[in-house]
């Protein structure tokens, strides 16, 4: 049950950031986007991520992967659009 829960939970996480990386890829504008969160964001995103293949969780691979994707994206359309 727990693995379910965490698959869910998962692809909603995951995909919470679709509409914005959409829009921005769409637009392309950055502007009301802040670097230093994404920076942040990003970097943890791949610890987590790192963190889930150490462990084995697949949940939790899934997630940050995506979501990974996505935030990286973002970043590199706002660090190229400024």
């Amino acid at each position: 049950m727990a693995e379910y829960i965490g698959y869910i939970s998962a692809i909603f996480t995951s995909l919470a950031f679709a509409p914005q990386a959409m829009k921005t890829i769409r637009t392309k504008s950055t502007e009301s986007i802040s670097l230093g969160t994404y920076v942040i964001f990003t970097v943890g995103v791949m610890g987590w991520l790192i963190y889930g293949i150490l462990q084995n969780d697949p949940p939790i691979i899934l997630a940050n992967a995506v979501t990974l994707i996505f935030a990286a994206t973002i970043l590199i359309l706002k660090l190229k659009n400024g």
